[in-house]
């Protein structure tokens, strides 16, 4: 299932909020789970992770959970397991 980061600016103090709103998104609908959040202080952004079907179903999810969004990308993740491209193919 592809994953995707759904990233909003926000202060610190909304980081709680915006993570419970982040959970509630995969249980509005089917075919997302949510994976972790990521806050960047520095940045006062957060990065909330997830697998999803799409980028579409995602983005109506977060609208009806009222998460806070700038943008969805899609996200590939890296590891040690990594082909010659970087890229880990294997789940």
């Amino acid at each position: 299932m592809p994953t995707y980061i759904v990233e909003s600016y926000s202060a610190g103090g909304v980081v709680p909020q915006q993570r419970e709103r982040a959970q509630r998104v995969a249980k509005t609908r089917a075919g997302i789970q949510y994976v972790r959040t990521t806050f960047l202080p520095g940045d006062e952004t957060l990065l909330h992770l997830f697998e999803a079907t799409s980028a579409d179903v995602l983005r109506e999810a977060v609208i009806v959970a009222g998460l806070e969004c700038d943008r969805i990308v899609e996200a590939v993740e890296a590891s040690a397991q990594a082909d010659e491209g970087g890229v880990d193919r294997s789940g």
